[in-house]
């Protein structure tokens, strides 16, 4: 399995059954699978989507939005139960060009995604065991 590291972007090719033993990258030694949202802009996003294999999900999101800042919390706990899945944020207001791409219509708006596939998406604001029950729903369906 390919992952990329969230610090200096090389990829590292790890045995899925060692996902859950907190590995690190082979070049920088930083932690492979951050258990917290890493962020994504228009510089980084094409190498951590198409470059990993672990299923992405993105939280569109803007400073401005109270839903947005409400669910960010809930996002972070469940980014901790989930070694197999990359979180990741994007500002859209600092990437334009990734809110376009992504057609966003409102925020917060969650995809799910597997290399360029988008698995599913849900806008609004979720809890936490909201948004496990959507993740798991998801994430079983594509296994």
């Amino acid at each position: 399995m390919i992952i990329v590291c969230p610090s200096c972007q090389a990829k590292n090719r790890v045995p899925e059954d060692k996902l859950t033993e907190s590995p690190a990258c082979g070049q920088c030694h930083q932690g492979l699978i951050p258990l917290a949202p890493i962020e994504l802009n228009e510089q980084n996003f094409s190498q951590f989507v198409t470059g990993s294999d672990l299923p992405i999900l993105i939280d569109l999101w803007a400073d401005w939005c109270g839903p947005c800042k409400m669910m960010a919390p809930h996002f972070a706990t469940v980014a901790q139960q989930y070694p197999n899945v990359v979180f990741a944020k994007i500002d859209t207001e600092a990437n334009p060009r990734l809110s376009a791409a992504f057609n966003v219509r409102s925020i917060p708006t969650l995809v799910l995604m597997n290399k360029t596939d988008e698995i599913a998406r849900i806008s609004g604001a979720l809890r936490a065991p909201q948004l496990q029950q959507w993740l798991d729903q998801h994430l079983n369906a594509k296994s």
